[in-house]
């Protein structure tokens, strides 16, 4: 019975399924031309895509077309409309239940996978500069690579905002899978201008993995555990950063850098797997006109529907009810509700923090794989460096989330920013002195690339906490754009040449705006540690009223 409810999320699940296989196919057939390049260290440039590649782009393109009608439910669009009005949260005095483990841990593996993407750019940055030849005056163009991977997760941080209460959070992150598959062709790109352009498709599919699977956790993790197991789940950038890192180590000495890009047809094949255990979102169940499925999802995990404005059950959704209900006409939300009216002091303290974390998540950190060669390091070196950084940098993570949950979210963002601009200064200033002391390298590391990790996961859980539930998907969507509109911002700084991308210039333009958002945050935004999602919106109105005052 499970297995079937399950295909009916799907409104046809053989195309579908059909069109997944359409996308494998393509990906296979792009794979020869790469193999026969291994004679010449798997450089493709300037070569002729053959007629295999040829058909197999044209299946991955009727593959994502298929795959995505497949997933898209009728009335999506009052669907999304209809969620608006509905607002489920986990019951307080409910313990931590396997379901909710098994998600945490399915979670984790989602945004590692998803995470594993936009990191990869700055590990393949160097062999494709090699590769095409953009070194001397030209070297600064290989930042398009980089520049269209990051706008695009930009876009697909508002795509899939809209598209998690269309066709459904666990649908979206099905999808994601399929483009993870479909863009790994990536690695098989003869010329840069195809690369340019499957990493910014790599983007679309990357940027909403983390506010959909934050506002789902948000949404079934009860309150006094909520806040901590989301930065902990979040900061799981740090084992992203070193599973790339280890990788890059590993395998681009005798595959290039193409392999790291060819990766994502399997993590994209687990991603899509791992939707037997991803539940929908009950309020999506809900307005699809699924009530028991959501009861019992709800059931599960320890939640409830409540009005949106009075905490009690809402009328109409109880047990019982036909499996067709017709809920109340809702006011339409979207973006604007977070720029006008109270909200919009809390949503100018979160965004500054999101860019400022994406300038630093670009600028400094995306370029010190690079920079460490510029040191003096060879590729592997820097690679096997960033990796001993990022490793000896998780208990750093686990202290932060423990920190969020325990400690406070307002005193932790405050304290981790501070130790960020810190430690981004320092290495900025004295890393070149210690180039030859790999450890001590290693070490001087472990605070900036933790720390730009951690900052980015406690402003995106910040976000999926603080905002009511009718714009909470757009509130995490935005952030998480933001985080990545703070590197299109550094990127095309460095695209026109203005600055070079030094480890002092990146640290600087990054440190200092971080420096001004934290000031505005500690003004403007409310505590969260343990507290309903409900009452956290009443005291974000609360303390916007006194900030007019």
């Amino acid at each position: 019975m499970e297995d079937q409810a399950r295909l009916r999320m799907f409104r046809h699940p053989l195309a579908f399924w059909t069109g997944a296989l359409l996308c494998v196919g393509g990906v296979v057939m792009h794979l020869p031309m790469y193999l026969s390049a291994g004679d010449m260290g798997y450089r493709m440039a300037d070569m002729e895509p053959d007629l295999t590649m040829v058909l197999g782009m044209v299946a991955i393109v009727a593959g994502l077309a298929l795959s995505f009608w497949g997933l898209l439910p009728e009335r999506s669009g009052a669907i999304r409309r209809q969620a608006a009005a509905i607002t489920v949260r986990p019951m307080d005095d409910v313990p931590i239940r396997f379901a909710h483990v098994a998600l945490l841990v399915v979670m984790a593996l989602a945004i590692t996978i998803d995470v594993m993407k936009p990191t990869t750019l700055s590990f393949v940055a160097p062999g494709v500069a090699r590769e095409y030849g953009l070194t001397g005056a030209h070297r600064l163009l290989v930042t398009w690579l980089p520049l269209s991977g990051i706008t695009g997760t930009v876009t697909g941080s508002f795509l899939w905002g809209w598209a998690g209460d269309r066709i459904g959070r666990r649908a979206s992150i099905v999808f994601a899978g399929i483009l993870f598959v479909s863009t790994s062709i990536c690695g098989a790109m003869p010329g840069f201008g195809g690369n340019v352009l499957m990493c910014f498709l790599m983007g679309i599919g990357a940027g909403g993995m983390l506010p959909i699977a934050f506002v789902l956790i948000a949404e079934t993790i009860p309150a006094r555990h909520r806040g901590w197991l989301i930065v902990l789940i979040g900061g799981d950038i740090a084992g992203a950063y070193v599973i790339t890192s280890w990788l890059a180590g590993a395998l681009t000495p005798e595959f290039s850098w193409r392999v790291l890009w060819l990766i994502g047809l399997p993590t994209g094949l687990l991603l899509i797997l791992l939707n037997r255990w991803i539940p929908e979102s009950p309020r999506y169940l809900f307005a699809a006109g699924h009530p028991k499925q959501a009861e019992a999802v709800m059931a599960r995990y320890g939640a409830r529907m409540v009005d949106r404005d009075v905490d009690e059950p809402a009328p109409g959704w109880r047990s019982g009810d036909p499996d067709t209900v017709e809920p109340a006409p809702v006011r339409r939300s979207g973006y604007r509700d977070l720029f006008f009216g109270l909200a919009a002091r809390p949503t100018a303290a979160i965004t500054l923090l999101a860019v400022a974390a994406g300038l630093l998540t670009y600028g400094f950190q995306f370029w010190v794989p690079t920079n460490l060669q510029h040191l003096g390091l060879t590729e592997v070196n820097s690679d096997y460096v960033l990796r001993d950084s990022a490793v000896l940098g998780l208990p750093l993570t686990i202290v932060v989330s423990l920190l969020y949950g325990f400690w406070g979210s307002r005193r932790t963002m405050i304290c981790l920013s501070a130790l960020t601009v810190v430690a981004v200064g320092v290495f900025a200033v004295f890393g070149e002195s210690i180039a030859d002391k790999h450890f001590l390298l290693a070490a001087l590391l472990v605070v900036p690339l933790s720390g730009i990790s951690s900052i980015v996961a406690v402003v995106t859980a910040y976000a999926s906490e603080v905002y009511p539930t009718v714009v909470r998907s757009h509130a995490v969507g935005w952030t998480a754009g933001m985080t990545k509109a703070g590197g299109v911002l550094i990127l095309i700084v460095v695209l026109g040449g203005i600055a070079a991308p030094s480890l002092l210039v990146t640290g600087l333009l990054g440190a200092v705006p971080l420096l001004v958002a934290i000031l505005v945050f500690a003004r403007t935004s409310p505590e969260t540690k343990q507290r309903r999602l409900e009452d956290i919106a009443g005291m974000a109105v609360d303390r916007g009223q006194s900030s007019i005052q």
